[in-house]
């Protein structure tokens, strides 16, 4: 029953923590688009793609010790950085989570060095995979539209999507 949680331990331990509640929600929803093997279920929301069993989940974890929430106080507001504890580590190694591949190592360490808007892009296009290109471009036109991404941008959300779904294939 636990394992999800532990999954989401070592997400983070991989990591080396994750800032930010947004980026982590984009970066285990993409991991999920991308077939790893993560069970949270995503409904789309103000900042596209969100979870709120994941958002418990964290919470959850939080309360039991597996990871330290830190809150940082940024003026105008207020952002979270999420490291896995001595505990977690311990906690992963009971639950006898499956150790990440290469590829999945790869993938964090590619999505954490992005910024959330550009997760928030990327999670939106994959939210609307099921539609062609064109569609899946105008979708993110409308419902994310006061963001005005750029030509440039999306193509570089396609290329990013496109690099890590080749790593997962090789890797």
């Amino acid at each position: 029953m636990l394992e999800e949680h532990a999954k989401v331990v070592q997400f983070i331990g991989v990591a080396d923590g994750i800032t930010g509640r947004k980026k982590l929600q984009k970066m285990i929803y993409i991991a999920k688009k991308l077939q790893y093997p993560y069970k949270e279920k995503y409904e789309f929301h103000v900042y596209g793609p969100y979870s709120e069993e994941l958002t418990l989940r964290v919470e959850e974890l939080c309360n039991m010790g597996f990871l330290q929430e830190e809150r940082q106080d940024k003026g105008s507001y207020v952002q979270y950085k999420y490291q896995m504890t001595d505990a977690g580590e311990h906690f992963t190694q009971m639950a006898q989570v499956e150790e990440a591949g290469p590829a999945l190592l790869s993938c964090i360490t590619q999505m954490k060095a992005k910024s959330s808007r550009f997760l928030e892009l990327v999670s939106t296009l994959l939210y609307f995979d099921q539609m062609p290109k064109e569609d899946q471009i105008e979708k993110l036109h409308v419902v994310k539209g006061k963001l005005n991404f750029t030509a440039d941008e999306i193509e570089e959300a396609f290329s990013f999507v496109m690099n890590l779904m080749n790593e997962r294939a090789i890797l």
